[in-house]
């Protein structure tokens, strides 16, 4: 199924998508839901984040540019960062490249909606722990990335975290590829197989740390290919199978004068 949140008019919805039709939904979208009856036109919503995350967890530098590039051990302590949930746009939203830069970088990913309490839990049963799918771009300004290595600044702006457009609930994250086009120029196109840190080792090594709990989104890294940007560039992440997510980029100033 391929779960999203809208609005018509001031409210907000949460609903399956299929075809060209939203069917409505209540209830706990990790739980027990059912649908209303109510039916809206893709056409006539406006798309959201399909979730508001309980938190944004992401892994660094996490791909190869191809299979005999893998490492043959992996590190004992993977680069892992927090992203603030204010930073959460959806579709068609614009990112804001803050005062001060004139560029930040894109970064296409596989994000991970973990759907139940998960502590302690091996490997093989990571997937069971998973509700589903989305797209995510990581968007960073390294430019306030500190010196000493702490990346957290870089990452935290508003609209930094476009997630979208749907969960897709029915998918094999082993077998996709995670894309970007930039104006219509492809520049990321790799697939998950090309990660340095797979999800079920990603996944399980999160639960010794932490308690995952439903509504976790974990951003399992962005293939080779991300670069700087500026306004009016617009970025398109994607994954055939849950769909695209495009946004627009802008300066502060410009953002703030349209509105």
């Amino acid at each position: 199924m391929k779960f999203t949140r809208f609005t018509q008019g001031l409210t907000v919805y949460t609903g399956v998508i299929k075809d060209s039709n939203i069917q409505e939904i209540k209830g706990d979208l990790f739980g027990e839901w059912e649908f209303t009856g109510n039916s809206f036109s893709v056409a006539d919503v406006k798309l959201l984040a399909p979730l508001e995350p309980n938190q944004i967890i992401g892994i660094g530098a996490n791909y190869v540019s191809k299979l005999e590039d893998l490492p043959t051990e992996l590190p004992e302590i993977p680069v892992f960062f927090f992203k603030p949930t204010s930073s959460v746009i959806g579709p068609e939203d614009e990112i804001i490249i803050p005062e001060g830069i004139e560029q930040v970088k894109f970064e296409s990913e596989l994000a991970i909606v973990i759907g139940k309490e998960a502590k302690n839990v091996p490997e093989s049963e990571v997937l069971d722990y998973v509700f589903g799918y989305t797209v995510g771009n990581d968007v960073t300004a390294p430019q306030f990335f500190h010196q000493d290595g702490h990346w957290t600044i870089g990452k935290s702006f508003d609209t930094f975290t476009p997630l979208g457009p749907v969960i897709e609930t029915e998918l094999d994250p082993f077998a996709v590829k995670v894309e970007a086009n930039l104006n219509g120029v492809e520049k990321q196109n790799s697939a998950t197989e090309l990660m340095i840190i797979p999800i079920r080792k990603m996944v399980s090594y999160l639960t010794k740390v932490m308690t995952l709990k439903p509504g976790d989104v974990i951003l399992t890294g962005s293939p080779l290919g991300a670069e700087l940007v500026g306004a009016g560039d617009t970025i398109e992440c994607e994954i055939k199978e849950i769909g695209t997510l495009r946004n627009t980029f802008v300066l502060a100033k410009e953002s703030v004068k349209s509105n």
